[in-house]
């Protein structure tokens, strides 16, 4: 791989010690080592170390600075987020009438907007069999999301979102008992109780808080 540039600092600092050199010695004559007395030899020698290790602690820290705007910038690009707010949260992941309830609900009015709480591609978009009309997110982790009982979508198959961009509408088709989101989260094709995966994220499903922007809303 390419060496990263030098910073500025780095630059000058390489450049005054080397030109001290050369104006010191001659930059077409320099001598014969064995001509040079040994002091002179060991301050060159010096010289040489300490700008290389100037260098070097220079091209550390603009990595690390690097390395922080660059992390800084996907925390803010790619956040985890609510899929809506104002809902009452109901029937929890787990088992449920003698079989496991793969998601969660969020009881909220037919017709209420419901958005992605991560940024992927939408790999389901229409009806999904009990889901009713349904849509399903796949991250870039490889993780999935499913929202479904959809009273319509907003989005087609193969279109990229971002968290916070509508999917479509709650609503009670499918296997329903009632107007609300139901919400999946898979890992590997395996369902994960959504409220314990989000919470690791920063959102707290329950309490209703998205962390990362300290932003609490009402029930």
């Amino acid at each position: 791989m390419p060496t990263p540039p030098r910073s500025r600092y780095a630059a000058v600092v390489t450049t005054a010690f080397v030109g001290a050199g050369i104006v010191a010695i001659g930059a077409n004559a320099l001598p014969d080592a064995k001509s040079v007395n040994p002091s002179v030899l060991d301050e060159l020698r010096q010289a040489s170390v300490a700008s290389q290790d100037a260098a070097a602690r220079a091209d550390s820290a603009d990595r690390a600075s690097r390395s922080d705007r660059t992390d800084s910038k996907i925390t803010e690009q790619d956040p985890w987020l609510l899929p809506l707010h104002g809902y009452d949260f109901k029937s929890p992941y787990g088992v449920r009438w003698g079989k496991l309830h793969t998601g969660i609900d969020l009881v909220a009015p037919e017709g209420t907007p419901y958005k992605a709480v991560h940024a992927g591609t939408v790999t389901k978009a229409g009806w999904f069999g009990g889901y009713g009309y349904a849509v399903i997110v796949e991250h870039s982790d490889g993780t999935e999301a499913i929202y479904g009982h959809s009273s319509a979508v907003s989005v087609k198959e193969g279109q990229e979102v971002k968290a916070g961009d509508q999917l479509g509408l709650v609503g009670n088709t499918g296997h329903s008992y009632g107007s609300h989101l139901h919400l999946e989260i898979h890992v590997k094709g395996q369902p994960q109780d959504p409220v314990a995966f989000l919470k690791e994220r920063g959102v707290d499903i329950q309490l209703e808080i998205e962390a990362i922007y300290g932003d609490v809303a009402a029930s």
